[in-house]
């Protein structure tokens, strides 16, 4: 059976307007607008990133989360990175304790698990974790509470290896699948898959400034064959549009669904058609970093 993947964007928070690089204008109406509100009235999905940067983990609580599954809808998923804590300045060495302090975030999440809730769990390793500290890694791996769909993120060339995938494989973990600028990345777009779900991330393809790219229906077409791809081998299939400057990625995101599914709702319809026009009008392509 090839089930329905999971399509949203990384973050929903972006407050400022179009002209700043934010979503106001060209997906929220306006400042006043409760923002996950509007958001899930249209993805059933959402990356919640904030809560990687220690300055902003160290003030959440249960009560963020609980906040966070009462605000949305009963089928919505949040998928979580892992706190920088963990994967950067601890690098996951159970030496350092990072095993503690991942099971102390767990338990913070435990109201997404208990309000099903909660996607994937993601750990985006540090672009200087290389394949010479897999010994750091496995160990901890090891160690993972059960019950989560957990998803590692590689950044650095090195892993391009069976043995990474193969460690994965062992643990039911996936490999993200990243589309990025970086061209000693690439291998990270293959259609492999690792674990009984998929996560998939979409970065752009601006070296200079990542996030500020909007991708072409003709750049989108091959990830459609590999969602249709990995579909039929996976309970779930995660992904999320990570290029979010000026609101590039609710108008990717939606237009990959509809790629997909081969039309949309019209209330859908009629945001993508407002958030391209929007865009266009307001970020002429000689502002656009390329």
């Amino acid at each position: 059976m090839i089930i329905q993947p999971l399509i949203g964007t990384s973050g929903w928070k972006y407050d400022d307007p179009i002209e700043k690089g934010g979503w106001i204008g060209a997906f929220y109406p306006d400042v006043k607008t409760k923002f996950l509100r509007y958001y899930s009235q249209f993805f059933r999905t959402a990356e919640f990133d904030a809560v990687f940067y220690e300055k902003l983990y160290s003030q959440m609580s249960k009560g963020t989360f609980i906040g966070l599954s009462r605000a949305t809808p009963t089928d919505f998923q949040f998928s979580v990175k892992v706190p920088e804590r963990i994967t950067h300045m601890k690098k996951l060495s159970l030496a350092q304790n990072s095993l503690s302090d991942f099971e102390e975030y767990l338990e913070m999440l435990e109201p997404l698990k208990t309000y099903n809730k909660l996607g994937a769990i993601l750990f985006q390793l540090p672009p200087f974790f290389t394949v010479d500290d897999f010994s750091k890694i496995e160990p901890f791996l090891d160690k993972l509470p059960q019950g989560y769909d957990y998803a590692v993120e590689f950044r650095h060339v090195s892993w391009q290896t069976e043995g990474a995938l193969e460690l994965l494989k062992q643990h039911n973990i996936a490999s993200v699948l990243t589309d990025s600028p970086d061209p000693g990345l690439q291998f990270l777009s293959n259609p492999v898959v690792t674990a009984d779900h998929a996560f998939i991330r979409l970065h752009g393809r601006n070296l200079g400034f990542w996030y500020n790219y909007l991708y072409s229906k003709e750049e989108l077409e091959p990830w459609v064959k590999k969602v249709n791809e990995m579909s039929p081998k996976v309970k779930k299939l995660r992904m999320y549009f990570n290029n979010h400057y000026a609101g590039a990625a609710i108008i990717n995101a939606m237009q990959f669904e509809e790629m997909l599914a081969g039309e949309l709702s019209e209330e859908k319809r009629q945001v993508l058609q407002r958030a391209e026009k929007y865009y266009s009008e307001h970020l002429p392509p000689k502002n656009q970093i390329v």
